[in-house]
């Protein structure tokens, strides 16, 4: 689902943050020069960590006031890369480097049927889909899932706006998703959207794909974010380049061997165009695939990977069995 988008930067100015549910803050800018977004797109802006500029991708939610205001919402996640402490610090008149909207996830006009499926921060790439298929008339559901009423960002919003057509899954309810009965509507004329945790997208693709559905009617926004387990230290060696790089909580595999001069490819840095697939030569763990690329059968040979999103757990479990951390995973890699 990658494409290749010219960024255009720019500084913005922070409007007001305020919070969406419980851990999301809303966050409205006011860019330099006012931009369009279309449903679907996102911004790149630059975040500080550690002292470091550093690139990451959000969601525009709204853009209104003829492009003067573009409306993020981010989940502070502390086990994350450090991009959403940096952005839930932000107050009124912060200054930031923006890009303009870049198009990764188009909506197409014109499907008899659309599925929009938002999962917990999700609902950020999927709200202005539902908003403009509604203003077109179009046949079109949006399911909406979460752990909790207080974690759903605009919960209350999207009920007014979609009424009927907004279907609720909330599992501390008891009203958990089951994938094949969602995927079971869908036919040969329905596009189902989708953008939220690995696992759910997961699931969603294996039954779209047992019911022999159409691939490109099937579309999805990921930021690599999210993985089967949570993100621990490893280290990674490149023997042709003589590199023994180690990998911390808060940076990609990508970015740890681009700071130790490493010349890599890459393009979407979210884990769906395969550009920075590497080679797996030797492992002392497990890969945690946070992408949207290879199938299920090449993520199990472990063969390759992509390390833009993509890390090295030290067990199956994310844990050693017996409790105890006899050092971190470690991948020895061929770079493409």
């Amino acid at each position: 689902m990658a494409a290749t988008n010219i960024e255009t930067w720019q500084s913005a100015t922070v409007i007001e943050t305020f919070p969406v549910a419980t851990g999301i803050t809303r966050i409205v800018l006011e860019p330099a020069m006012p931009v369009s977004a279309e449903p679907g797109a996102h911004i790149d802006l630059m975040v500080e960590i550690e002292g470091e500029a550093v690139k990451r991708s959000y969601s525009v939610v709204e853009s209104t006031h003829g492009g003067t205001r573009l409306v993020i919402s981010v989940m502070l996640a502390p086990l994350s890369r450090g991009g959403s402490v940096f952005i839930h610090s932000l107050v009124p008149g912060a200054r930031l480097d923006i890009t303009q909207p870049l198009q990764n996830f188009p909506l197409r006009v014109g499907a008899q049927r659309y599925i929009l499926l938002a999962g917990g921060i999700g609902v950020t790439a999927i709200a202005n889909m539902a908003a403009v298929l509604k203003r077109l008339k179009a046949d079109y559901t949006l399911v909406y899932v979460g752990r909790s009423r207080n974690a759903m960002a605009y919960l209350d919003e999207l009920s007014e706006l979609h009424s009927e057509r907004l279907e609720t899954h909330i599992d501390d309810e008891g009203s958990a998703l089951k994938v094949p009965e969602l995927v079971g509507r869908a036919d040969a004329g329905t596009e189902l959207y989708m953008c939220g945790p690995i696992r759910l997208m997961d699931a969603v693709r294996r039954s779209w794909v047992e019911r022999e559905l159409d691939l490109p009617n099937l579309r999805y926004e990921t930021f690599g974010n999210s993985g089967w387990y949570d993100p621990e230290e490893f280290i990674v060696r490149v023997p042709k380049l003589n590199l023994e790089v180690r990998v911390p909580q808060g940076r990609s595999m990508l970015e740890a061997l681009e700071d130790a001069g490493a010349g890599m490819m890459f393009d979407c840095r979210k884990g769906e165009c395969g550009l920075c697939e590497v080679r797996i030569t030797e492992l002392s763990g497990t890969i945690d695939h946070r992408d949207v690329f290879y199938s299920k059968r090449q993520q199990r040979l472990a063969t390759k990977m992509n390390c833009c999103v993509s890390r090295a757990v030290t067990s199956a479990t994310g844990a050693q069995a017996d409790g105890a951390h006899a050092g971190p995973a470690v991948i020895t890699i061929e770079p493409n």
